[in-house]
């Protein structure tokens, strides 16, 4: 774990709010010059705090209605079948999210998909045939409540 304080607090809370701020608007907002921000921004990024930049697209105004969420129980419990299975996750483009669980399930994926058919295809052709899989169980979302990437910042203070 890194040791940060409350100037890289502050600029990560700002840099999770928007990604696009300059050294300077970040500076302003931490209460330190442009260098110094650049410098503790350049440290958190090669400290992997900072692991990437990116935007974030709304999903429905690109025609991705539907989100799943599917169980996965495998076959059997060995280090190759988890391999294969991971694998297969790795290449699935729909797949946005996938965790390996304690519990009934081995696994909890998070699709992101057109629409049912999608859904469809994706748990009868491509989860169920795979010879890692023994049980696929999925749910639809109906409502999204919330939906964040951001960290809690304030527990660290």
């Amino acid at each position: 774990m890194i040791s940060v304080d409350s100037f890289d607090l502050k600029i990560l809370a700002a840099l999770q709010d928007d990604g696009r701020l300059t050294n300077q608007q970040l500076a302003d907002i931490a209460g330190l010059s442009a260098s110094q921000c650049s410098r503790r921004r350049m440290r958190l990024e090669e400290d992997k705090v900072i692991s990437g930049y990116h935007a974030d697209l709304a999903s429905e105004p690109l025609g991705f209605g539907v989100i799943a969420f599917i169980h996965i129980t495998l076959a059997t419990h060995s280090p190759d079948n988890a391999k294969r299975f991971r694998a297969l996750v790795n290449r699935v483009d729909d797949i946005q999210e996938a965790y390996s669980l304690t519990g009934d399930a081995d696994y909890l994926l998070k699709a992101v998909l057109r629409d049912l058919r999608s859904l469809s295809d994706i748990v009868n052709n491509v989860l169920m045939p795979h010879q890692s899989v023994a049980h696929v169980r999925s749910s639809i979302v109906l409502d999204r409540l919330k939906e964040t990437q951001k960290l809690p910042l304030k527990s660290l203070r």
